[in-house]
């Protein structure tokens, strides 16, 4: 967006769900998080399945059926990769991120604190480890509208601000967030390549999954690029 002078400036909008009303809501946040300014008027009442809507761009008119016809608002080409973050970000840090930001056309950084019951479940109790320790996690993202015309310029783009933060995201291995399905990380073409991109999506539970897959999937039927392979080496 714009600043008043013309040049290109970042916003930042929070977004959050509370299970409870808005009054409790107001004292949580006043005591956690005064920094906010949350104020009542920026609330909505509603139920869970409405959250659901509200938070994928549904119209508030829209009903829950609408879910049912399984298309997708989101219309534009797309890039997006993600990150797990152990520790604060320095400013330095975010300063050059900053300047990453602005030299491109629409880009959108979402980051998701973590903590609370995240961290008290153990990282090998389901699939999903990135548990205790981690701070939040920050999906990467770069929309068009153009195609092919712009996709090179884009994702050069995204692969180079990635660069930039390995400095400041988790470590051997750097984790990503697996419904993102980010295919620079490796694709199925060796069972040691899958190894490689396993790691950073599931980290020590990914051999258990593949042991799973081979005793309920062993013919690799439900199969796609990053899909839980039936071995590996």
């Amino acid at each position: 967006p714009a600043g008043k002078t013309g040049n290109r400036t970042i916003s930042t909008s929070y977004q959050g769900q509370f299970l409870g009303d808005s009054n409790r809501l107001m004292q949580v946040m006043q005591k956690s998080f005064p920094e906010l300014g949350l104020t009542k008027k920026d609330c909505i009442e509603m139920s869970w399945i409405k959250s659901v809507m509200y938070i994928a761009g549904f119209p508030n008119s829209a009903p829950p059926e609408a879910l049912l016809a399984g298309k997708s608002l989101f219309k534009n080409h797309f890039k997006a990769k993600s990150d797990f973050v152990e520790e604060p970000i320095p400013v330095e840090g975010l300063e050059g991120l900053w300047k990453k930001l602005l030299k491109e056309d629409s880009p959108l950084t979402i980051w998701n604190p973590y903590g609370g019951m995240m961290s008290r479940i153990s990282e090998s109790e389901t699939p999903f480890p990135h548990r205790k320790g981690t701070l939040f996690k920050i999906q990467w993202l770069s929309t068009w509208s153009d195609g092919k015309a712009s996709e090179a310029r884009h994702i050069e783009w995204m692969r180079d601000m990635y660069s930039y933060m390995e400095q400041y995201v988790s470590k051997k291995p750097r984790r990503a967030y697996v419904n993102y399905r980010d295919l620079d990380l490796g694709v199925n073409e060796g069972e040691s390549d899958a190894r490689e991109w396993g790691a950073k999506y599931f980290k020590g539970n990914f051999e258990r999954l593949v042991k799973i897959k081979g005793e309920f999937d062993p013919e690799n039927f439900f199969r796609h690029e990053q899909s839980i392979p039936t071995k590996i080496g």
